[in-house]
């Protein structure tokens, strides 16, 4: 396993406001993209599979940013996935956005493991929970880039 997954995002025009910065919520957007990839791409789950055919759903139930630094159209950013302590349908989750060793923004996302079909939410499968479990363990050495105007620990 590639752990801790790390997902590269081109800027493009699109994403950007007038101010030639990236336009907040497309954060959020690039948030889902880097969980569906982990899904796809680090744990081995097929996310299209895992909503369509398992009928399971990993809606976001909180979010939040901290942002340090803008980022503009031709920069690339690497949205880096940790995983915090597992509940019972609960998945904490915090993507770090960063471009040359400075970070640039920290989202901290909750999502829920639910059944598409009762709209409820539905224990982790043990199976799902031990990618989770070893995704964390092969995670556990790697440490934020620094804020800017901060030291690398």
């Amino acid at each position: 396993m590639d752990a801790p997954f790390t997902l590269k995002l081109p800027i493009r025009f699109s994403h950007t406001d007038p101010a030639g910065i990236v336009y907040f919520p497309n954060y959020f957007d690039f948030c889902n993209a880097a969980v569906e990839d982990l899904y796809t791409r680090a744990l081995g789950v097929d996310y299209a599979k895992l909503i369509f055919e398992a009928r399971r759903g990993t809606p976001i139930v909180h979010a939040s940013c901290d942002f340090f630094v803008p980022s503009k159209m031709g920069d690339t950013l690497d949205a880096t996935v940790l995983l915090g302590e597992i509940g019972r349908s609960s998945i904490p989750i915090d993507i770090y956005f960063h471009a040359a060793g400075v970070l640039r923004l920290k989202a901290k996302l909750v999502t829920v493991h639910m059944d598409l079909d009762t709209r409820k939410s539905a224990p982790i499968p043990d199976g799902l929970r031990a990618r989770f479990d070893a995704y964390k363990a092969a995670s556990a050495h790697w440490s934020p880039p620094a804020k800017p105007g901060e030291k690398q620990e």
